[in-house]
């Protein structure tokens, strides 16, 4: 019998160090070809958008989907996840867990692409998704300072004090975008913004770029410039990114990038294509977000949540 999960049941049964795990697996298993990942389909509604994407991995039992609306300015994200033999094993609420698995996906990328010694952040917006960039940035390298930039300033401060007091370390609002790139080694771009948030020639050499707010061919985040500086461009699916990903999209138009040049995590992960190969590279991951990832981290939540005794039993 399925069971449905709610957000606070989400919040008990899942951390950040979990999804990096889940996470990295799915992605082995992509590098390894054993998972299957469906882009994500975009249906217009009267007054928004419904979003699907779906994916399997076989040798971990499970497949699913990932299904959410986009109205009004607000998203309502859920999960449904099923076993091997199709049966449907659990509905979630998706928010947290797709908070999650983004961050989770940029600690990936970090792992495997940013300097060891990585120990300064920049980051661009200040919401949920930013929140959980930090968290998960902070869980495989040194970070001792965070340095954040958002256009709203009461916004900005507020999430710094909220950050800094959660994470124990330094988290500063940057006064300008050019005062959240420059000497940092790390920067994470979380934001829904139409226009470069920074220009390219501000990267210091040996930089790592998570950006991961660049999934309608509109968004760009990062200019042509970074990534043609980016000596590796790294995505979570080049078939979603090729639909999706405007800062890749609008960089190719411009002569500054060529599709054959970029790799998916998958084969960093499993070591077939190097993730960076000399300290003074600046390398970019472009994360659109991928419901092999969502598919992972809800297949061990619902592991977790059986030996719990935790989840409400739905008549089907």
């Amino acid at each position: 019998m399925a069971i449905f999960l709610t957000e606070s049941d989400i919040n008990r049964l899942a951390g950040m160090d979990m999804a990096i795990e889940a996470v990295e697996r799915a992605f082995r298993l992509q590098g390894e070809e054993k998972a299957h990942t469906a882009p994500r389909s975009r249906c217009r509604m009267e007054k928004g958008m419904l979003h699907v994407m779906s994916a399997s991995l076989p040798p971990l039992g499970h497949a699913g989907l990932k299904t959410y609306t986009s109205v009004a300015g607000a998203n309502r994200f859920v999960v449904l996840l099923y076993e091997g033999d199709g049966r449907l094993a659990a509905v979630m609420e998706a928010d947290r867990l797709g908070q999650l698995r983004t961050g989770a996906a940029s600690a990936v990328a970090t792992r495997f692409m940013a300097r060891e010694d990585a120990s300064r952040l920049g980051v661009f917006g200040a919401g949920g998704q930013a929140r959980a960039q930090i968290e998960a940035i902070r869980a495989v390298r040194p970070i001792t300072e965070v340095t954040v930039y958002a256009r709203t300033a009461d916004r900005l401060k507020a999430f710094c004090r909220e950050t800094a007091k959660a994470t124990g370390i330094g988290v500063v609002p940057a006064g300008s975008p050019e005062a959240a790139v420059r000497e940092q080694d790390i920067v994470v771009t979380a934001t829904t913004s139409a226009e470069p948030v920074f220009k390219g020639e501000w990267l210091a050499a040996g930089t790592h770029i998570n950006a991961v707010g660049s999934n309608f061919l509109t968004r760009r985040e990062i200019d042509g410039e970074t990534v043609r500086r980016s000596a590796c461009v790294i995505v979570d699916s080049l078939e979603q990114a090729r639909m999706e990903c405007g800062d890749l999209a609008l960089a190719a138009g411009e002569e500054a990038f060529y599709w054959e040049d970029a790799r998916e995590l998958g084969l960093v992960v499993v070591g077939e294509f190097p993730g960076r190969e000399d300290a003074a590279e600046i390398t970019l991951f472009e994360s659109q977000g991928v419901a092999l990832e969502d598919v992972a981290l809800a297949a061990e939540i619902y592991k977790r949540a059986l030996e719990a005794g935790t989840g409400e039993k739905l008549p089907f």
